[in-house]
């Protein structure tokens, strides 16, 4: 690439990067009916280039499925309808056995699978972007602009996120010798991930100013969410390189597709919002199976 196609993309690639992120953070700031738009259209766009990608690959997930089921996960979360979620996904295991058996395309059982992981994928893990922003929520409104329990523990998440990558970025180009996973993404070092997650640790620190958390928990946090973000990163790297694409897509300028933009917030996402709910809001899961292992033991011994 010549010196002024990789200055044009680098400008790409900083314009493309501000506007998503004002876009988000506007949406994470008015929550609930903003905040589902952009979910609606980030899992759209994730669900038609994780099949573009699978069907480059030779297998053929149904995209219908896929952009229904994650639709149908979006909606019931917006609306707090946790207890149809376990009917959704029998739904939806069921369905991706139907298309394949009345459709009768080769692969069979890859077809079924990927149907019915790209459902999980784009669609399930995402809707937990809602279920950190409506922590603390009592009610469902069109907007929630005002400061609250769930808009200050999504900030965090999202700025540990973002720091991850431009730490690991910067290290990586800076200081980056040792291949990190060069089968599945050659350019990623060992360099690189450590400074990302050592900034993500670093800043996640202050969200004991703006969040609940105290010290510990912030530093744990940043831990595993800096963790996450980048096994989401290689995943799905590996997807795209088993398949022999380079981007899922051309939609983001200098970003390539909505999939390569959101992978570290695919992982991140689900595993910040189970240990905010399980071992730093409210009864620690940790102290409460302690408690009926003490009981069990009481029982029986």
């Amino acid at each position: 690439m010549s010196s002024e196609a990789s200055k044009k993309n680098k400008l790409s690639r900083i314009v493309t990067g501000t506007i998503i992120s004002v876009i988000s953070i506007l949406a994470i700031v008015f929550g609930s009916l903003p905040l589902y738009i952009l979910l609606v259209v980030i899992i759209t766009l994730c669900s038609r280039e994780f099949v573009k990608i699978l069907r480059r690959k030779g297998f053929h997930p149904s995209l219908t499925i896929v952009l229904f089921s994650a639709l149908i996960f979006a909606t019931l979360t917006f609306f707090h309808r946790f207890d149809l979620v376990p009917s959704m996904l029998t739904l939806t295991i069921t369905a991706s056995f139907l298309i394949v058996l009345f459709k009768g395309r080769q692969p069979y059982i890859v077809n079924v699978a990927t149907t019915t992981l790209g459902a999980l994928y784009c669609g399930w893990l995402p809707c937990h972007l809602l279920l950190i922003r409506q922590i603390g929520q009592e009610r469902i409104s069109a907007f929630q602009f005002f400061p609250s329990e769930g808009l200050s523990l999504l900030m965090f998440v999202f700025v540990a996120v973002a720091i991850t990558d431009i730490g690991a970025y910067y290290f990586g180009v800076n200081f980056g010798k040792h291949k990190l996973a060069e089968v599945v993404s050659p350019k990623k070092t060992i360099e690189g991930a450590v400074g990302g997650a050592f900034c993500a640790v670093l800043v996640s620190c202050l969200g004991v100013f703006y969040t609940n958390l105290s010290l510990c928990q912030a530093v744990i946090g940043g831990i595993l969410i800096t963790v996450s973000a980048q096994l989401g990163d290689l995943s799905e790297s590996l997807i795209k390189r088993d398949a022999g694409v380079k981007d899922s897509s051309d939609i983001l300028p200098g970003h390539g597709g909505m999939l390569d933009r959101f992978d570290s917030y695919i992982f991140a996402i689900p595993v910040a919002y189970y240990y905010l709910m399980h071992f730093t809001q409210g009864t620690n899961v940790l102290i409460e199976f302690s408690k009926y292992l003490k009981g069990a033991i009481n029982v029986y011994f």
